[in-house]
């Protein structure tokens, strides 16, 4: 046993040691021979029994707090007791226990200099000049903040006891006495033993005086009595175990106790801590929260030198300012009152440090205090409140695997959003138990690492694995990973549909109707999330093999011999165990799986490594998990389309992807919410088909401007639908990650990129992240991205943004083709009957209320249905759109006697026509349906994808006729391909979404286009409404441009279409994905000829295709320095491409683009 540091201070006289050696035993010999001199601590690499803390023989004595004089051993055997599988040693003699190394009796004096070379058998850290490196760019600041070993000194606490003093309790030996007199009327304990009982409850247990302040004389008595009764109850064991569950739950406050053995996390039992994370930690709000006090009582329990019994105090939080500002950070008005009370100044101090890091942080903020005179750890973390679920307990379960105990633990909420955490962390007692665990002095670095690691995903899907030791905190948070992965790529098809659907007709719409079915059925039938979950569990040693190839590849040593620990254990887990290469796993999981099924899935797991290109998952600090894919792996039959990049991020309150079609590519980010777990679970099924439509739909649509398609889709996890900003958030700095390169050593360390190529991307707001993209745009400013000002659009005008709503962007193009049929079919707008979908809340819908002069018939929204024959009162109409409210507010009394509102909530109505709706919501998700020729056109300005689809379509088609005879598809993805293809076959005139809904594509784009023409003082100047109000002349002018060029674009497309359909007789929505393909087509040979180096034509085109107002302002020379090239390129392809498309057809004559060019080339000459 090793002695504690008082026990040897006070043996040696208080001398400490200024240098400790490496004992170099002649029977070893890969023992490593340096010298370690002067303060630097080599516990990083020793178990704890290796440490002898006698002084040293030169009698030498320094301020060091802790240097004991040290021996080394065989890192691989190091390694081997720490790991469950045999592992496969370094070049190095076996040795198969500890048992076969002795402590040494008389330590050996070693030549103080340090040796020039590393020892023959030291292990070698991955170079990070070997690492493909993620090009170099613009300097960012970490989003999240770690205390970084070897950067700076840590703190050192100078102070006794636990930080915080509780006030004196002066009634307490009142009280005491109180507490014998009611027990001993009780009658159940002896008499004799009433005094030593609750003496060792009041006195022993380390219980502070606010405990006893707080609660009853009649709790405290029920608390010893139990207390007294679990020891009878041990006594009648045969075990002799004394177990303890004791829980009061008030209003304000709780108190928990329990037993607990050191460093073992209680898989079974209360689980007293997740249940204070998920009743008072997760759901903290400034309004609401709770802070917690543990401690371990100081003596083991009787009959158990095992066991302590462990004390959780739960406070209702007074604060003592419940309503900061929101930049507050000073303790004493953001603190609460028990905190400020009884917190030393000390602990004051390292709060206050903490919570300013924290305020300009996305993820927490992770420090360590050492403190004097002791080996023992103080771990405080911040974050913001509601980011972390569940993280109080799952830290238990980290420090607990790496043989480190906790001896007290504080939460303390802040009136300003934050919580703070502070946990004092110290080595389990000697024993055989922890002989496999580093010391304290390495874990302890380890452990900060991992828990920027277990913020991503405090509670992961595997957490029983690692919780018993079985697997690392990396390796189930891994396989959490890929378990999501799985559940996304392995329910496909498979070639059974494949060779099914080459046999069917697939415009013989009985087959097609058939086709979609099994799809359907398949995706949702064949690996359930719980299947694969199950089949995973099954093989925890196939995790750590996969893990391994997957750490080989990705894991980087950052600071070579710059590092306070080397190896890391992260790093020597590669070192020591065999990692497999991919036709060695391929091998493995043959051998290992027990059927089809399971090899499926656990082969997904090679597939994933070997599609993951770059990744954030080492990254020191991080708020999500992020991968940058390869997305080759995916079927061609099912995604004919090809993807440029994609990306998953992961985290505990959502998952969500980033897809897109070319390496310049924008499209907006989408958070997607769920009513309830069947919702969450259709959602989550369909997420990523979702995703790559909503960015092909984008990639057609995006035909006339530079940038392809791309989209991003969040997925709120079921139990977190309240957690839209925090998940965006996530989402947004994660992505971030692997966008910009890392500065700061220890914060954001540089990542394995095997894409080696800069990558940007362009995003904008769609469905609930309007509000969010502000905080984006400032996020990437404040990281140091050269690109911020083009990062977003949709943004705030006063950041440059030009928003779709105001000036209604998206909508301008809806309405050109609505505008167009009129023009083509001479119809009266007024006698026109129109349903509409998407209502007056709503930014197309509102805006299409604003701009129409139909007569309104029926418009369905979030709140139900609105329908009136005889036609909805227009004024009532543009009231509510102008206010942004939903039908649910209209005035249902300036509706005729024929109408009627019906909202979801509602059930049992009687409609005027005698019909009776039984139930509000089915009602208004199935009344665009009803095929009753009431209306003359449809526009959904939103809704779910597929609201119409094949199985559904049929509703609208009535002896051959479709019941509406006009659509022009606003919402995207609102009506399936083959449901489109129905429709026209029926009658209708439909444009889709692609052609019709690109308005707002086009205004981001030329938004972009500004930011990256205009310089950072020229944009501030015309491109952002200041401070006071004032919009410069530049901004309002550009915007009016900006709808020009939507309407003409618009206006373009149409003509292109109508006229080809009337020479061809192919339906429009097939010619509206004609004109995309061959533009897009046609843009990219473009951009690969000579024509770009005709730099006459590239200047006479680029004078063209830009905005006036930029030409006039800037000058085309000074746009072309400033604009990527590429981008440029773009533009120059883009324009040609749509314009030829336009005039000539998606499918021209051989001649009619030499005739096309011929035109532009007089042109040319002319100038």
């Amino acid at each position: 046993m090793v002695p504690d540091l008082e026990d040897r201070s006070a043996r040696d006289g208080g001398a400490q040691v200024e240098s400790f050696h490496l004992y170099n035993p002649s029977g070893h010999s890969t023992y490593d021979r340096r010298h370690f001199a002067g303060p630097k601590i080599v516990t990083d690499h020793l178990p704890p029994q290796d440490i002898d803390l006698r002084p040293s023989s030169r009698g030498l004595t320094t301020s060091c707090a802790f240097c004991p004089t040290l021996k080394a051993i065989p890192l691989a055997s190091f390694y081997k007791l720490h790991r469950l599988p045999p592992v496969i040693t370094m070049n190095e003699k076996s040795v198969d226990t500890y048992d076969s190394i002795h402590l040494p009796t008389q330590p050996a004096l070693l030549a103080p200099e340090m040796p020039e070379k590393s020892p023959q058998h030291a292990v070698h850290n991955k170079l990070l000049e070997q690492v493909v490196r993620t090009p170099g760019r613009e300097p960012s600041p970490q989003p999240t903040h770690l205390s970084v070993p070897g950067a700076s000194q840590h703190r050192i606490l100078q102070e006794e006891g636990p930080g915080y003093v509780a006030p004196k309790f002066e009634g307490k030996d009142l009280q005491m006495d109180q507490v014998m007199d009611q027990i001993e009327e009780k009658g159940f304990m002896p008499p004799e033993f009433v005094e030593s009982e609750t003496n060792w409850f009041y006195n022993e247990l380390g219980i502070d005086d606010m405990y006893f302040q707080t609660e009853t004389v009649e709790a405290i008595v029920n608390h010893i009595l139990s207390l007294y009764a679990g020891k009878i109850a041990a006594y009648a064991r045969d075990d002799k175990r004394l177990e303890i569950r004791l829980d009061k739950e008030a209003a304000d406050h709780a108190v928990y106790i329990d037993t607990s053995k050191p460093g073992i996390s209680v898989i079974d039992g209360p689980r007293y801590e997740q249940r204070i994370d998920e009743k008072y930690i997760d759901g903290s709000t400034s309004k609401n929260s709770y802070r917690v006090e543990t401690f371990r009582s100081g003596s083991h329990l009787p009959g158990d030198k095992d066991q302590q019994l462990r004390c959780y105090f739960v406070y209702k939080c007074q604060f003592a300012n419940p309503n900061p500002g929101p930049d507050e950070t000073d303790l004493e008005i953001i603190g609460e009152k028990r905190f400020l009370q009884k917190a030393t100044q000390n602990t004051k101090a390292i709060y206050q440090g903490v919570m300013k890091h924290a305020v300009g942080r996305t993820g927490p903020v992770i420090e360590m205090v050492d403190i004097e005179g002791s080996r023992e750890k103080r771990l405080v973390i911040a974050y913001r409140q509601g980011s972390a679920m569940g993280l109080f307990s799952a830290l238990s379960d980290l420090y607990h695997y790496y043989g480190v105990t906790s001896s007290r633990k504080y939460v303390e909420q802040f009136s300003n959003g934050f919580t703070i955490m502070s946990i004092y962390l110290r080595p389990l007692p000697q024993s055989n138990h922890n002989a496999k665990h580093p010391p304290i002095e390495a874990s302890i670095h380890q452990i900060m690492k991992e828990v920027s690691l277990l913020y991503c995903i405090p509670q992961n899907k595997f957490q029983g694995h690692f919780a018993s030791g079985r697997l690392s905190l990396q390796e189930t948070i891994y396989a959490h990973c890929v378990w999501v992965f799985v559940g996304h790529f392995l329910n496909r098809l498979g070639s059974e549909y494949t060779s099914l659907a080459s046999i069917l007709d697939p415009n013989n719409s009985v087959h097609a109707e058939m086709l979609s079915k099994i799809k359907r059925r398949l995706r949702t039938e064949t690996f359930t999330s719980e299947y694969i979950l199950e089949i995973i569990n099954k093989y925890p040693d196939l995790i750590r093999s996969l893990y391994l190839a997957f750490a080989n590849t990705h894991y980087v040593q950052t600071r070579g011999e710059q590092d306070d620990f080397i190896p890391t254990l992260s790093y020597l887990r590669l070192k020591v165990d065999k990692v497999l290469d991919d036709s060695e796993l391929k091998t493995l999981i043959s051998k290992t799986v027990g059927n089809e099924h399971d090899e499926m899935v656990m082969t997904a797991f090679r597939i994933f490594n070997a599609g993951v290109l770059k990744t954030n998952f080492y990254t020191p600090t991080k708020v999500a998990l992020s991968f940058r894919l390869n997305p080759d792996f995916l079927p061609e039959v099912e995604y004919p389309q090809p993807l440029f990049g994609m990306f998953l991020v992961i985290s505990s309150e959502f998952r969500g992807f980033h897809l897109r079609f070319r390496d310049i590519a924008r499209g907006g980010i989408r958070i997607v919410k769920s009513r309830n777990r069947e919702a969450y679970s259709i959602n989550a099924r369909s997420l990523f088909d979702e995703n790559y439509n909503l960015a092909n739909t984008q990639q057609r649509k995006n035909k006339d401007i530079p940038e392809g398609g791309s989209k991003g889709v969040i997925l709120l996890d079921h139990h977190h639908q309240d957690k839209a900003r925090v998940a965006f958030e996530k989402y947004i700095d994660s992505i971030m990650d692997l966008l910009l390169p890392p500065t700061s050593p220890g914060i954001k360390d540089p990542i394995v990129d095997l894409h080696g190529q800069e990558e940007i991307l362009f995003m904008g707001p769609d469905e609930n992240t309007a509000d969010l993209v502000n905080w984006a745009t400032e996020h990437a400013r404040k990281r140091g991205a050269p690109w911020w000002k083009s990062f977003f659009t949709g943004k705030s005008p006063k950041l440059g943004g030009i928003p779709h709503d105001i000036y209604g962007m998206t909508t301008l193009s809806v309405r050109e083709y609505v505008l167009g049929i009129y023009r083509k079919l001479n119809l009266n707008p007024s006698a026109v009957r129109k349903l509409q979908t998407g209502g007056p809340d709503g930014d197309l819908g509102s805006n299409e209320i604003l701009l129409g002069n139909e007569k309104y018939t029926a418009i369905v929204d979030g709140a139900g249905v609105l329908m009136d024959p005889s036609g909805l009162d227009h004024i009532e109409l543009l009231r509510l759109a102008k206010k942004r409210a939903m039908i649910s507010e209209f005035d249902i009394t300036k509706l005729s006697p024929d109408g009627y509102r019906v909202l979801i909530d509602e059930s049992n109505i009687t409609l005027p026509s005698g019909e009776i709706v039984n139930n509000g919501m089915i009602f208004r998700n199935t009344f665009h349906l009803r095929g009753d020729k009431q209306f003359d056109l449809f526009v959904p300005c939103g809704g779910r994808p597929e609201s119409i689809d094949l199985s559904t379509v049929n509703k609208l088609i009535v002896d051959g006729k479709s019941t509406i005879p006009y659509i022009v598809e606003g919402a995207n993805l609102f009506i399936t391909q083959d449901a489109k293809l129905r429709l026209e076959k029926a009658g209708c005139i439909l444009y889709k979404d692609a052609s019709a809904n690109k308005g707002g594509v086009t205004s981001s784009s030329l938004e972009v286009l500004a930011s990256l023409s205009f310089d950072d003082a020229g944009f501030l100047e015309n491109m952002c409404i200041h401070d006071d109000g004032t919009v410069p002349p530049f901004y309002t002018s550009y915007v009016k441009e900006v709808q020009e060029t939507i309407k003409r674009n618009a206006a373009l497309e149409f003509e292109a279409i109508w006229r080809e359909h009337q020479q061809t007789g192919i339906p429009r929505s097939t010619l509206s994905d004609t004109l995309s393909i061959a533009i897009t087509k046609l843009d990219e040979e473009l951009q690969n000829t000579e024509l770009w180096k005709n730099i006459e034509l590239r200047r006479s085109v680029l004078q063209d295709a830009l905005p006036k107002l930029l030409l006039e302002n800037i000058g085309l020379d000074t746009i072309m320095e400033r604009v990527p090239d590429n981008y440029l390129r773009s533009i120059f392809g883009s324009f040609l491409a749509s314009r030829f498309v336009y005039e000539h057809g998606s499918n021209p004559s051989q001649f009619a683009f030499f005739e096309f060019m011929s035109k532009r080339t007089a042109k040319l000459n002319k100038q």
